[in-house]
């Protein structure tokens, strides 16, 4: 598995993991602002972006992908921030492979199992006619019949693309994940799972269900060494809602001995 990726700046290598229906294209602004300090690399996970397709998607086989990769950049340890399902897989390489990450950044998800909660997303998705979409705008229409809300909107219609012979496509292996998105949701660390080097949780202060207050015991019995941030007015993407702080909070906690 050849992951996409694009690679900024000098320094300490730095991984960034986008998260469920996401690509690395999400993180090019921050990016561009860590590549001042660190050599930032920004990865398509297996089944969206710009990433091969394939029907065998579990935290297990995307941390494998992420220690393959950095092995293929003779990457011997880095930095490793990941978002949502990015940050599952960041705990689950943590886990699987210590060795290989000094330090690890979880921006808003929990090593826990989550209720479902994409079916909207899915049926939004499909509710689209490729075939008959001549333009993004014609497809954000058809997707807002099931979809209301016009910020996700914009954030799955960047999986939308147009091929050289004019027809619409999504970047997202659509079918694959929703067939595996039971392993999606649910918590993959197990008991002999710990990670003993300095580990930073940011939680967007307005979403709900990501991280609660009693998920912190969970937490340090994985990640005995974490910490937590809230920032305050974001919600769960607290990457597009607050980047400076966000930034702050990642740099400085980096930066300490």
């Amino acid at each position: 598995m050849q992951l996409h990726f694009k690679q900024l700046g000098e320094g300490h290598p730095l991984i960034i993991l986008h998260g469920l229906f996401g690509m690395l294209d999400n993180w090019q602004t921050l990016a561009r602002q860590f590549a001042e300090y660190f050599t930032v690399y920004t990865l398509d996970l297996r089944n969206h972006g710009r990433s091969p397709h394939n029907e065998e998607m579990d935290y297990y086989v995307m941390a494998q992908d992420i220690a393959d990769f950095m092995d293929a950049q003779s990457l011997d340890t880095a930095y490793v921030l990941g978002h949502s399902m990015g940050g599952k897989v960041a705990m689950q390489l943590a886990a699987d492979f210590p060795e290989m990450v000094d330090k690890l950044i979880v921006v808003d998800i929990a090593p826990k199992e989550y209720e479902s909660g994409h079916e909207e997303i899915f049926e939004a998705f499909f509710s689209v006619e490729l075939a008959e979409v001549k333009n993004r705008k014609e497809a954000e229409t058809q997707m807002e019949k099931v979809l209301k809300d016009f910020g996700v909107r914009q954030f799955l219609l960047k999986n939308l693309y147009r091929d050289k012979a004019g027809s619409y496509h999504w970047r997202a292996n659509l079918e694959d994940i929703q067939k595996t998105y039971p392993a999606i949701i649910q918590n993959s660390l197990g008991p002999f799972h710990q990670f003993d080097y300095p580990t930073l949780f940011i939680k967007g202060g307005q979403s709900e269900r990501y991280i609660e207050m009693d998920d912190w015991a969970t937490i340090l019995g994985y990640f005995p060494e974490a910490k937590l941030e809230v920032v305050a007015e974001a919600g769960h993407w607290v990457h597009a809602e607050q980047p400076q702080q966000l930034f702050d909070l990642v740099v400085n906690f980096l930066k300490e001995d």
